[in-house]
């Protein structure tokens, strides 16, 4: 990933609301969600939503594809892990206690073929 690139993700991330939007679109995968249904969850008007959504979208955090009269957005997990790569790869040169720090506290170091260091 290019710098320019991370930065503008980055960017796009470093405001609540989007954040917001990252979160509620998170479990829905690559199925999303409705501009509407993300209206409704967030309680946000159409306008609003819309300059966030694209915003997230510029960024190659978020994808849409229309259906019918329906825009459905959805989290890009290649642009997203991609930012995240860049993070802990090229910044944090893959550095092992960063590393342990994103894992999931329900999965084990055997689940996912991380390690955390020794003192």
């Amino acid at each position: 990933m290019q710098k320019s690139k991370a930065l503008e993700a980055l960017s796009a991330l470093a405001n609540p609301t989007r954040l917001d939007l990252v979160r509620a679109l998170m479990p829905f995968g690559t199925k999303g969600l409705s501009a509407g249904e993300i209206a409704r969850m967030l309680d946000m008007s159409a306008s609003r939503l819309s300059f966030h959504l694209s915003a997230l979208e510029q960024a190659s955090l978020i994808s849409s594809r229309k259906a019918a009269r329906h825009v459905f957005y959805a989290i890009d997990t290649q642009g997203l892990g991609s930012v995240i790569g860049y993070l802990l790869n090229d910044c944090c040169g893959s550095h092992p206690e960063i590393s342990a720090c994103c894992l999931h506290p329900n999965l084990s170091e055997s689940q996912t073929g991380l390690t955390t260091a020794e003192p």
